[in-house]
């Protein structure tokens, strides 16, 4: 299924649906349960738990392909750049030295200096100001390296560059580099494995791109596309980069994505599709990365590692655009972040398979999305599926944060972990773990606001989980609440809770709060008892037919559709904490 397709689907947020209770309402897309799970890497196997939980709707079927076509995402966030010099408008580069790489031809143009051994080309412009180097044919053999004290531009005008010992483009100026991939253009810069180079791009000083053409990198030594400093990309790029020997895409100081289309492939060990030593900003475009390499032990550092389809030494924030990203190999991760994870807005679709990774008493596990730091969610949609043995969805060893947009997670253990707190203010939840629970914080859990839909595996796990066993609570004030799986023991509730004597699976429940309605999918195996709880007292029905209203969750979720059919629901008090009544809240928009 095309990605471009599945988001205009994604996007409606109205269907027709009949016969609700045993056919999935997005029957015009390709659905099924997910039951192949891949237990790869060097450990396999399950995780021993009292049950599993699987479900259906395209939270299970999504995919990650390469695509190449150039349309771009509409919405995009302001464009962020560290220096307004940055913008190729900003600038003027007006003396253009044309370099063609079939026949190349040493001279000296306009005070700068060509220099040419063989297919292999050197431009030195020394202090001269305003130079544009025009790149157009093709050599099997060669390269273009480029020498100066002053800011240039390097226009590939139909430009293909194979190097088979060291970097097919070699930008060696500590100035600014700015890349523009003339209008219409197809361009290709590919290295060998014969040097020590660091990518068949690289680039000493700022990497910025611009322009509308086409350019495919291919790193066999080592990265793609490598910058000593920091990268920015912009609308109309179209740019594929691919390793099999390191990274994709690798900047020092900051990778800033502010439109175009990127397609990243790594197939090294541990590879990192697009890595940066300091921040990482996507404000536009669509971005699609995949890693296929298992883990690896890194022996400098004394640990076990995956690869990661973005990895973020500081910090990762998303405020538009589109993030598809896939890791096939044990121990792949979609999104590191060594500090905090922003998610703002954008769309961001990512997928794990491979298991978990262990060499020399270490381990890396797999995970759709990490961080050190805090994870803060306010804006956007974030899907995480991952298939592989011990493979959480979304994992903070920090604070999580949830205040808008739509999160939804299936995952092989916990669906949605924090080491410390985590708290829920607003937004649309749902967490399913397949074999373990939906949310689980190691401190505490408060629920305030939003619809949280979530889903463990079975007993002893429950839906949501806080830490009590460390002195730590689930603390629910607020909200709408499907738990299928109950809450945790000594919880403290405020707002009341009610329980259904018995659920059915694989079936269509709408649960109604004053004018409000929220209809749910139960999954086709979970755990035992399914709780609710809303601002006021809710009333539940099983069977329902739903149309109209909102899609979440894949087709799990409807918000405010046109209920028919069912049939009542016997709810108890469900006492598994402090029962007080009161409080509670929908989240904008329904209504």
């Amino acid at each position: 299924m095309k990605k471009i397709i599945f988001s205009m689907m994604l996007i409606a947020t109205t269907m027709t649906m009949t016969s609700c209770s045993t056919d999935d309402p997005f029957s015009s897309l390709s659905n099924g349960s997910d039951n192949n799970w891949n237990n790869g890497g060097d450990i396999s196997g399950s995780i021993s738990t009292g049950g599993s939980s699987t479900t259906t709707g395209d939270l299970t079927t999504f995919a990650v392909t390469i695509d190449q076509t150039t349309a771009e995402p509409a919405t995009t966030a302001t464009a962020y750049l560290p220096d307004e010099e940055d913008a190729l408008e900003n600038n003027s580069f007006t003396t253009e030295i044309a370099i063609d790489l079939s026949s190349p031809t040493a001279k000296t143009e306009s005070g700068v200096e060509i220099s040419v051994n063989g297919g292999h080309i050197t431009a030195n412009h020394g202090s001269v100001k305003g130079i544009c180097y025009v790149l157009s044919g093709t050599t099997a053999n060669g390269s273009f390296t480029v020498v100066g004290d002053k800011k240039y531009e390097v226009k590939l005008n139909g430009a293909s560059i194979t190097n088979p010992d060291s970097a097919a483009l070699n930008l060696l100026s500590g100035k600014r580099a700015f890349v523009v991939l003339a209008d219409g253009t197809s361009n290709s810069l590919t290295d060998g494995t014969g040097g020590s180079q660091k990518g068949a791009l690289y680039c000493k000083g700022k990497l910025l791109f611009s322009g509308s053409g086409t350019l495919s990198v291919v790193g066999q030594t080592n990265n793609a596309i490598h910058s000593a400093d920091y990268i920015i990309f912009n609308q109309g790029n179209n740019i594929y980069a691919k390793s099999t020997a390191n990274h994709g895409i690798k900047a020092n100081d900051g990778v800033f994505v502010n439109g175009g289309i990127i397609n990243v492939e790594v197939s090294a060990a541990a590879a990192k599709g697009i890595n940066c030593e300091s921040n990482i900003i996507v404000n536009g475009g669509r971005t699609t990365v995949i890693t296929t390499g298992d883990g690896t032990y890194d022996t400098d550092d004394q640990e076990a590692k995956g690869a990661a389809g973005i990895k973020a030494d500081s910090t990762f924030t998303i405020n538009a655009g589109e993030l598809w990203l896939k890791s096939t190999g044990s121990g792949g991760k979609g999104i590191n972040a060594d500090i905090d994870a922003n998610f703002n807005g954008g769309n961001v679709y990512v997928i794990t398979e491979g298991g978990q990774y262990k060499s020399n008493n270490d381990t890396s596990s797999p995970k759709g999305i990490k961080a050190d730091g805090d994870i803060n969610i306010s804006g956007g949609t974030v899907w995480v599926r991952t298939n592989g043995y011990n493979g959480e969805g979304i994992e903070t060893k920090s604070a999580l944060n949830i205040s808008g947009g739509e999160v939804a997670c299936y995952a092989y253990d916990d669906a949605i972990n924090s080491k410390g707190d985590m708290t829920i203010t607003g937004g649309y939840v749902y967490a399913q773990g397949k074999n373990n629970d939906g949310l689980d914080a190691n401190g505490n859990i408060y629920l305030k606001g939003g619809l949280v839909y979530a889903i463990c595996s079975g007993q002893p796990e429950v839906a949501i989980d806080a830490n009590t066993e460390g002195g730590k609570k689930l603390y629910l004030t607020g909200g709408t609440i499907v738990a299928v799986g109950g809450l945790e023991s000594g919880s403290s509730l405020s707002q009341s809770c009610y329980q259904a004597s018995t659920w059915s699976k694989s079936t269509w429940y709408t649960m109604t709060i004053g004018e409000n309605t929220f209809s749910f999918r139960t999954p086709s195996s979970g755990g035992s008892s399914l709780v609710v709880s809303a601002a006021s007292t809710p009333t539940l029905q099983s069977g329902t037919s739903i149309s109209g209203g909102s899609s979440f969750f894949g087709g799990l979720g409807i918000a405010g559709g046109t209920i028919s059919g069912g049939s009542s629901v016997s709810l108890s008090s469900y006492t598994g904490g402090n029962s007080m009544g009161g409080g509670g809240g929908w989240p904008g928009g329904w209504r």
